[in-house]
């Protein structure tokens, strides 16, 4: 059984070899890999902090129309008129919400396509056949997050 065995091993190996070397032979010798840490990039933009300054500035006046609102129940002493306006300010704010959410999307798109964009740009500046986020690399590539980097801000 033993002497069966080994010959097998030998030939599953030899047969995996050929496999990984037929599989490398279409990658040029000179095939250039960079990686980058995307999220490392998208935290160190201004534009992110900016578009997330401005987000929580529209949520706290959304707070602010809310909070106004229950005060104003608060003072009505009419049952009815006071779920009415609360009703009110729950469409309002549902409203406001929904319409910021739609903008930030927006504004957050624009932003990773220009990341994206500026990604490439030092990509093909620098000669590099592919660029792969740095979280899926568990080895090798070049780190062009620094230079991406001082490009975004």
């Amino acid at each position: 059984m033993f002497k069966k065995i080994v010959p097998l091993t030998v030939v599953a190996f030899m047969l995996g070899l050929c496999v990984n070397n037929f599989a490398m032979s279409g990658v040029p010798a000179n095939y250039k890999v960079a990686v980058v840490d995307v999220s490392k990039v998208v935290s160190s933009s201004k534009q992110v902090a900016t578009l997330k300054k401005e987000q929580q500035t529209k949520l706290e006046q959304i707070k602010k129309v809310y909070t106004a609102a229950q005060d104003k129940a608060l003072k009505e002493k009419d049952a009815k008129k006071r779920n009415e306006i609360m009703k009110t300010a729950e469409n309002s704010v549902i409203k406001l919400k929904t319409e910021n959410d739609k903008v930030y999307a927006k504004k957050l798109a624009e932003i990773d396509k220009s990341i994206s964009s500026t990604i490439q740009a030092q990509a093909q500046k620098s000669g590099y056949d592919l660029v792969l986020a740095k979280g899926v690399v568990l080895y090798g590539g070049t780190d062009i997050t620094a230079e991406v980097q001082k490009l975004v801000k």
